[in-house]
């Protein structure tokens, strides 16, 4: 095994974090669990795990208190009636109630978790691209937030990743309309699927101009998801790094001795989805299963509360993960997926389960 890794701790730039709501607000959640220093996210997905109510984006380049919700297609909306971010901390963030009610962050006794992910803080103007973004790129982790504005013509966006970025997410911000996927484990870059519903992927040559992303820049065609012209945008790009983050496709045997995912790393958060049919997106981490078979499942596509029941089990291992169960939505016989997937360790430095 290599001895040395850009990143030796995956939760120096990645942390899932679980917490029990209070009641009492504003509330400070951390992520320097276990002992890790902690690190200020730029973005921080959110969802309440024990009632149903909507996945919660915020990141630092459209600024404290502007939610964009994953299971639907709405605008940002600032400061959220029912309770937003309020700050981006050197070790996590802080959330405050809204004027209806704390349902999102710290409804009494209900629980929660959040993904966090760092980028580099304050972006920055790139000009790489045919459209000038303000990017805040963190090039040691893979990981950058991209704000631009649309022309409603083929363009390319600079990500300031300097490799190309494997998973890009995209929503327009004062618009209501879709979440836009690219992922390298699709059929090509002429296909897309939503983030916001069950869809399998799509052949739209106008989304990405079927051009695959760069080293420096992603392609724009002229659909108006993602580009319409005089709107603003955010876009969310990840890149693979060794033992710290991966994104790939597979093909699903229907057993539950399912097949096995090789990372090179002990995942802590996983998010599927089927391509070549309707299906959930899932996402699983460390934080809420934290033994083996790992079940407790969120859906990034739906409000819908945390489920933990028989048919969603997987293995998370010091290597991979490996499939327990052969539900239609990541393991049916022939099914194709595509996959996403962030460390806690790389393999030499991660225990088994």
């Amino acid at each position: 095994m290599p001895t040395t890794y850009a990143i030796p701790n995956g939760r120096t730039v990645f942390d899932a974090t679980t917490w029990t709501g209070t009641g009492t607000n504003p509330i400070t959640v951390t992520n320097n669990d276990l002992g890790s220093t902690g690190f200020q996210p730029d973005l921080v997905w959110g969802k309440i795990r024990s009632q149903a109510y909507n996945n919660e984006l915020y990141d630092s380049v459209r600024g404290t208190g502007k939610s964009l919700t994953s299971n639907g297609t709405g605008a940002t909306i600032t400061n959220e009636t029912d309770g937003y971010i309020t700050a981006f901390n050197s070790n996590g963030f802080t959330a405050g109630a809204g004027g209806t009610s704390n349902n999102y962050w710290n409804q009494s006794s209900q629980t929660y978790v959040a993904w966090q992910w760092k980028a580099n803080g304050t972006a920055v103007s790139n000009t790489a691209g045919s459209i000038t973004s303000s990017v805040s790129a963190n090039t040691t982790s893979g990981f950058s937030i991209v704000q631009y504005t649309g022309t409603g013509a083929n363009a390319t966006v600079g990500h300031g990743l300097g490799v190309a970025p494997a998973m890009i997410f995209v929503k327009a911000t004062a618009r209501v309309d879709n979440w836009i996927v690219y992922h390298s484990g699709m059929t090509s870059a002429a296909y897309y699927m939503y983030l916001n519903t069950t869809a399998a992927q799509a052949i739209g040559t106008t989304v990405w101009n079927s051009t695959a992303p760069t080293s420096s820049v992603f392609s724009l065609g002229n659909d108006t998801t993602a580009n319409t012209n005089g709107a603003n945008n955010i876009a969310y790009c990840w890149a693979p790094v060794a033992g710290f983050s991966q994104f790939g496709s597979y093909t699903g045997n229907g057993s539950t001795d399912g097949p096995f995912i090789y990372t090179g790393f002990r995942p802590k958060f996983i998010l599927l989805k089927r391509t070549d049919n309707p299906g959930d997106w899932w996402i699983q981490d460390t934080a809420r299963s934290p033994y083996n078979t790992a079940s407790d499942l969120l859906l990034p596509n739906s409000s819908a509360a945390e489920y933990n029941t028989s048919g969603y089990e997987l293995d998370i291992n010091s290597n991979g993960f490996k499939f327990r169960n052969s539900h239609a939505s990541d393991n049916t016989s022939g099914g194709t997926y595509i996959y996403a997937a962030f460390a806690e360790n790389p393999t030499k430095f991660a225990n088994a389960r």
